[in-house]
């Protein structure tokens, strides 16, 4: 399985992110929906983006009662992403309804991950606004080990924490890592932070960079050096 960076398009509308890929002519990489542009564009943008030829990854970060999970991730799936995710605090019963969702008739799905904990709350905000007191890299590893129980394909988790959780769920239980910056880079309202050629070294799979590529006065330029920093 080869690394891959994965371009945060936090746009707010259909033209700003349409636009933006454009810049990259023949190259057609790896991008993120999140909630910004989905709420903004509808799942028109996701086939739009797909009818371009870019893989998908639909970050929706989805969290209710199993039943809604299920019947939700059907209706992903049918978008034909090539990855999507849920919070893993929904539980190993909720985890596991969404896997049934996504499988289409033909067998396939997307890939699945789980939110641990978002690289912008650190032990000091776990503790004081959600009461949880355990360490948070052992909550981290928790949520892991519940999402892999669960039959997901890996996790949302910051850099800091990939190589332990492969340490923790195996070589191939894929960790996916927001919070990537570049070393002169403004690390924003990100608390776990990492460089692309660090996320390498400590072993994420997948890479999310939003604001260092999009907000860059050369993108494409931004992008290939994320690529050779880190996939390389």
């Amino acid at each position: 399985m080869g690394k891959d960076v994965i371009i945060a398009c936090d746009f707010a509308s259909k033209e700003a992110c349409l636009n933006f890929l454009d810049k990259f002519e023949g190259r057609k990489p790896f991008v993120k929906i999140g909630m910004e542009l989905f709420y903004a564009a509808g799942p028109e943008i996701v086939r739009e983006i797909k009818s371009r030829g870019h893989k998908i990854f639909l970050d929706l970060k989805l969290h209710d009662i199993p039943n809604t999970v299920k019947k939700s991730m059907a209706v992903l799936s049918n978008l034909d992403v090539d990855m999507t995710n849920l919070h893993a605090a929904g539980t190993i019963s909720m985890m596991e309804a969404a896997i049934e969702g996504l499988i289409r008739a033909d067998g396939t799905r997307p890939l699945l991950i789980a939110v641990t904990q978002l690289t912008s709350t650190d032990q000091e905000r776990m503790e004081n606004d959600l009461l949880i007191k355990e360490p948070i890299d052992k909550v981290v590893m928790h949520y892991a080990h519940n999402a892999k129980i669960a039959g997901l394909d890996g996790v949302v988790c910051s850099p800091l924490e990939a190589g332990k959780v492969h340490d923790a769920c195996g070589e191939k239980f894929l960790t996916v890592t927001p919070g990537v910056r570049f070393a002169e880079g403004d690390v924003g309202d990100q608390k776990r932070v990492m460089t692309p050629a660090e996320a390498k070294k400590i072993g994420s799979d997948y890479i999310v960079v939003g604001r260092p590529i999009t907000a860059a006065d050369d993108p494409v330029a931004a992008y290939t050096r994320c690529v050779d920093e880190f996939c390389d």
